[in-house]
């Protein structure tokens, strides 16, 4: 007697075939296509060239994140009149990067090299020489794989940050055109021609074995210097305070947020520069040494300026934290925890007295961008030559401090005056032609009604401050709009 198959029986049938298919079918295929598989060493590479690539993204995420920091940080430190073109340069400054960074300046930075100096090609991306290459920036026993996008965008967002400290110490009294310039030519050709000659392996320190990890000459320091001839340049605000001090931030609280991101940020900027995760005690080292050496700047320069007025001052704290991270940058993969710590103490000394020497000299830097990024970006990579520690220098050799003589100091002190003699006659030519031109200022008219009025027709508080185009006796400005009295506002 025939039995019929019920549909549940052949759901179990298909079911059980289904199973030993799945387990021998791979195989099957492995046996007769054993020729066209991967062999275990290309898995790995693969699966490392994957990691090593979503690392350097993710870092190069949280530098871009920084800018977000810097506009919070210069609305904070600027006066209520100047919070929105505070913040409309800071972001505008990330899109003209990105478009000279791609067009010029990432062929200037790593395209072939002539003598040591600048990169002639890789323009518009137009001459990649390969989709996967090896970039080891600087860094001891890495060999890190990324392909030649991932390197671009890293690098850009290194480039949008130079030209961003430029940006808070001409606050509020700067052409916005010539604002747009001056980070377009900063993004094409300044910033480009140090990278290319501290972190292309032809450049010309590299070749000497100059130590800088993460820029702390490379981007403080050109941006640093760039910052201080443009504030020359271009004067201090109208009815500057008296000088001695800086006058006090309009709102601490934002200038805290900007801070508190920066810091933040900075943890890709550092141990991102590793470039790869294959190293992971490199990558601790320079994430201790990084946060050491920020919290120990922060303490110094309150601290200090408490010793000085016997007030705890915000700002100095703020700023002292920056400077700490500013001299630790060149220095985190090659000195130990201790000398952060070291670094850190006298960056927060050298910010107070920087800020001092500058307002000596009554040049108006409202962020103080070169006693944070200037002055300390200078230390911090000398500091590499007094502290280098041989094992983790890229010559083996240790710093003067440590027994190791004056060769790695030498090799240093020769980067950081170099990059400060071109970057300053640079800055000169790109600011004195502004100047010429009448784009480095804003009119005398912005002057007095308050740039964001003037040049953007906005305002953050426009109940206080009006918009209106309205008959100029008839237009509302503060009762502290007389020009004597900025200063209080």
């Amino acid at each position: 007697m025939n039995k019929r198959i019920r549909p549940w029986q052949r759901i179990i049938v298909l079911a059980i075939g289904s199973m030993i298919l799945a387990i021998f079918a791979p195989t099957v295929v492995q046996a007769t296509d054993s020729a066209n598989l991967p062999s275990s060493g290309e898995k790995i590479e693969a699966l490392r060239f994957s990691i090593d690539t979503i690392w350097v993204l993710i870092t190069g995420f949280l530098v871009f994140f920084m800018q977000a920091g810097f506009a919070m940080l210069e609305a904070g430190f600027s006066r209520q009149r100047g919070v929105v073109n505070a913040l409309v340069e800071n972001f505008i400054d990330a899109a003209v990067t990105i478009l000279v960074w791609w067009a010029i300046g990432f062929g200037i930075a790593y395209g072939t090299s002539v003598g040591g100096l600048l990169g002639i090609d890789t323009f518009f991306m137009s001459q990649i020489p390969n989709s996967d290459g090896v970039y080891p920036m600087g860094v001891p026993g890495s060999k890190a794989l990324i392909n030649n996008y991932t390197l671009f965008f890293f690098q850009f967002a290194f480039a949008a940050t130079a030209s961003t400290i430029t940006t808070g110490a001409m606050l509020g009294r700067t052409d916005f055109i010539g604002n747009l310039i001056y980070s377009a030519v900063m993004g094409a050709f300044s910033y480009p021609i140090i990278v290319h000659w501290a972190w292309n392996v032809n450049g010309w320190l590299s070749k000497l074995s100059y130590h800088d990890f993460a820029g702390s000459s490379v981007v403080h320091c050109v941006g640093g210097w760039t910052a201080l001839i443009g504030a020359y340049l271009l004067g201090p605000r109208p009815g500057r305070s008296a000088w001695g001090s800086p006058p006090p931030a309009h709102n601490l609280g934002l200038a805290t947020l900007g801070t508190m991101i920066l810091w933040f940020g900075w943890y890709g900027f550092n141990p991102g520069s590793t470039l790869g995760t294959s190293n992971t005690g490199l990558i601790g080292l320079v994430t201790v040494n990084t946060t050491l050496a920020g919290g120990a700047g922060a303490l110094t320069a309150m601290l200090y300026q408490y010793i000085r007025t016997k007030k705890w001052h915000l700002e100095y704290c703020l700023n002292g934290a920056l400077g700490g991270l500013v001299a630790i940058t060149a220095a985190c993969a090659y000195v130990a925890p201790w000398a952060a710590v070291l670094i850190g103490l006298t960056a927060g000394i050298l910010l107070v007295q920087g800020i001092d020497l500058i307002e000596s000299l009554q040049i108006d830097d409202p962020v103080s961008a070169f006693s944070v990024h200037g002055i300390n970006g200078m230390m911090g990579t000398l500091a590499v030559g007094f502290l280098g520690q041989p094992e983790l220098t890229l010559n083996k050799k240790a710093g003067l401090l440590l027994g190791g003589g004056i060769e790695l100091l030498g090799i240093q002190l020769l980067g950081v005056v170099a990059i400060a003699v071109f970057t300053v006659a640079f800055s000169f030519l790109m600011f004195g032609t502004l100047k010429a031109l009448g784009r480095l200022r804003v009119n005398p008219e912005g002057d007095r009604q308050g740039i964001d009025v003037h040049e953007h027709g906005a305002s953050v508080w426009p109940d206080i401050y009006s918009v209106e185009k309205l008959p100029e006796e008839k237009k509302h400005y503060p009762k502290s709009s007389d020009v004597s009295s900025f200063e209080n506002e």
